[in-house]
């Protein structure tokens, strides 16, 4: 990667499901804390990431990029559409403009809840 930049062929690079001894492992490699970005699967369903990659990277202040943040629409749809709190805010705020939509603290509480965040380290979730 570094004789790319040398060359003027990249400007940053990033990589994709990497966890977080993997994450570790990178940073350890000549040029590894150059990594601009690590692509994983987050949504309200898949969480994992928030135990210790996410702090990782906030620490690291590498941006982490989301893929499939609404779930596929398929994995969760079933559930998704089925939780009455869900239900509840979509309800309420299925006439705000996507852009002007801002959950409360409350709200997100209640999702939260409803999809809790991980007690303990788990895999790193893939699609």
């Amino acid at each position: 990667m570094e004789k790319l930049i040398a060359q003027g062929k990249i400007r940053r690079w990033g990589v994709s499901n990497l966890g977080y001894a993997d994450m570790q492992e990178l940073w350890q490699l000549p040029g590894g804390n150059q990594c601009a970005t690590n692509q994983v699967l987050y949504h309200l369903g898949s969480r994992g990431i928030e135990y210790d990659l996410l702090p990782w990277c906030q620490q690291q202040q590498m941006p982490v990029m989301a893929y499939s943040p609404l779930a596929q629409a398929g994995r969760l749809r079933n559930g998704l559409l089925k939780n009455a709190v869900v239900n509840e805010i979509a309800h309420v705020q299925q006439n705000a403009a996507a852009l002007e939509v801002e959950l409360s603290s409350a709200e997100l509480a209640m999702l939260d809840k409803a999809y809790p965040a991980p007690k303990g380290k788990t895999a790193l979730d893939m699609v």
